[in-house]
Order: structure tokens, then sequence, then C-alpha cells
């Protein structure tokens, strides 16, 4: 079975069988690959090349982005004290005209209650600011966009009130409103240059959040910790001082590796992306080759030309196997497949 790259953290071989396993952590490889592509271009083409100052700057970018995941956390409290508030006025109008009252469903959904209560995103709330308290006119046109989905009109509609309907229609609302919802973006940039170029991996974890929501838990249900261990934050340091240190000598692997190649015509980007991919490969050997080449293939599509997915392929492919013949990595790759020409009958 294939895995989705974003699922992965950690993974070794053993008798050439890929093991893998899933750590309960917000910062991911994934993650940190992706800021240290950043941070490593931005290094060397500021010319400021100060290594520990650009090292704080990587692990900083790196929490900015769990604030963003509490942040996201927030929004869904948010939204549900906007619903709160709207229907308590509702309440008294309807006590006062003899109306029918106001359903609670929504401002009381268990699963929003849940995570209003929890004792992990409280405890953030009282270390960092709630960026949601000063956006009262934002939240509340996401509450009316809510409220007027067919989304919305179901679950009020529905007499099952099983937690996990009411958790499942959270996670529905957020990816049809919260993810990929260009005027949250936009909003979150003003706060955090950093938080932009986040959100869609940070989106992808809340999603999970909600998903995995346990109402047996109640307050303690424990939401994704920054680093599950030192051991990721470590290869992010790692990653980013060997590249930057070896940064030659990686350059003349790709020469060794690639004769034939034109590098007159690559990207500057696509040589960052290779360096970081050889750094990987030769400083980390639990990290299979094939999920170290992937990986940064997919960067190279994000971040630089139309190109660059292809031709990183190629080249890194040519110089790990370069690299395990001079007997630079002590890693192994599947031969080469060979492409066999059908013959054509006349």
């Amino acid at each position: 079975m294939a895995i989705p790259p974003f699922l992965y953290n950690f993974v070794f071989r053993l008798n050439n069988t890929a093991i893998l396993f899933y750590k309960k952590d917000m910062i991911n490889r994934e993650l940190i690959r992706k800021k240290a592509v950043q941070l490593t271009y931005a290094y060397f083409q500021n010319g400021n090349h100060n290594i520990d100052s650009a090292e704080k700057e990587l692990l900083f970018s790196l929490s900015k982005a769990y604030h963003l995941y509490n942040t996201l956390l927030l929004l869904i409290v948010a939204v549900t004290k906007m619903a709160r508030k709207r229907m308590d006025v509702a309440m008294v109008k309807a006590e006062r005209e003899g109306l029918t009252l106001p359903s609670g469903r929504f401002a009381y959904n268990k699963f929003a209650v849940q995570l209003e209560e929890n004792r992990m995103l409280q405890t953030y709330v009282e270390e960092q600011k709630n960026i949601w308290d000063d956006k009262v006119e934002f939240v509340k046109n996401l509450f009316l966009r809510i409220e007027q989905s067919e989304e919305y009109k179901r679950y009020m509609e529905s007499e099952d009130d099983s937690y996990d309907v009411h958790r499942e229609f959270w996670r529905k609302i957020y990816k049809q409103f919260i993810a990929n919802n260009i005027d949250i973006e936009a909003l979150l940039e003003e706060d955090s240059l950093y938080w932009n170029d986040d959100k869609d991996v940070v989106d992808s974890f809340v999603i999970k959040t909600i998903k995995r929501f346990d109402e047996k838990s109640g307050k303690n249900y424990e939401l994704l910790p920054e680093y599950d261990d030192e051991e990721d934050k470590e290869y992010a340091r790692k990653l980013f001082r060997v590249t930057i240190m070896n940064a030659d000598q990686y350059q003349r692997y790709m020469t060794e590796a690639s004769r034939n190649w034109d590098f007159s015509r690559l990207a500057y980007m696509d040589v960052v992306i290779m360096q970081l991919a050889i750094a990987e490969m030769l400083t980390f050997p639990a990290i299979p080759v094939s999920v170290t080449i992937n990986e940064y293939v997919e960067l190279a599509k994000s971040y630089s030309t139309p190109r660059s997915g292809g031709y990183i392929n190629g080249m890194l492919d040519a110089i790990a196997r370069h690299l395990i013949k001079t007997r630079k990595m002590m890693k192994t790759m599947p031969e080469p497949k060979v492409r066999r020409r059908e013959e054509t009958r006349q």
C-alpha cells in the first residue's frame, strides 16, 4: 500500500522491508524539509552568512507553524461562541414574542464544546494571543456562511445526537469553509508572514485532529504536541547545518555524477533542493534513498520551475547511485529499470 508523504515521519529498513512509525507530533519531516528549503535558499541569497542566526530563524519558523495549528483550532471555538451569542439574542426575542425557541444544536455542538474546554488549548490561550478576539466581524461572516450551507441545514434537521455526528459535521465544515479559504489565508498573513505558506500542511493536521477526537477523553484529550521528542528538532538542525557547511562538496558530487547534464540552465532553487537531498541521504542512514528523492521532487514541483520535478528526479537518482558506487553512502537502491522497446510487427 502506498503511504502518502505527509504521513510518514520516520522510516528504516529491516530485511529490505520498509518499517514505518507514525509519530504524534505537529512538526513532521515534510514541514521541516519545506522550511529547510526556504531558509537555505534565503541564507545563500541574502549574503548574511551567520549560520547560528539562520538556524534560530529555522526553528522560529517551525514554531510559528505550531502556533497556526492552535490558531485554526481556536477558529472553530470562535465560530461556536459567535453562534452561542446569536442564539442567546434569538432566545430573548423568541421568549418576548412567543416564538419557537431556537435550537442550540450548533451552538453547543458536542465536539466544539469539548474542544473549547480542552486543557492543552486553554493553556495555549493563556500563553499566546488569540487573534480571533480582534476579528469579530470576520468570525461573524464565517458563521453566517456556514449557517447558509446545505451541510448546516442537514445537520440541524438531523435527529441523530451522537458525538460522532457532531464531530463529523465539524470535519466537513472545516474542509469546506476553512481549508483552502483565500480570505482566511490573507487574514492570517497579516498576523504572520510565515503562516500563509504553511496553511495547507497545517490544515491536514487540524482535520486529522478533528477526526481523532475522543469523547471519552473529555478535557484531557491530547492535541498534537509541537515536537513528540527532540529527534525531529535535531533532524531540522542537522539537515540545515550539514547542507550549508558542505554545499560546495555537494555541488562537486552533482558534477561528478552528472557530467552530461547542462548546469547552466539549472535554477538556483534546484541546486538548493538537491544539496538538501544529498545532505539527507548522507547524514540520516535510516531514511531510504527513495523516500528522500520523492520528498525533494515534490518540493521542486512547488518551489521551482514546472520542469524541475522530472529534472531533479533524474539528477538525484544518478547522484545517489554515484555515492553508493564510490562508497560515500552505505545505502542500497534497486537496479534501474531497463526500458524495452516493443517490436512492431510488419
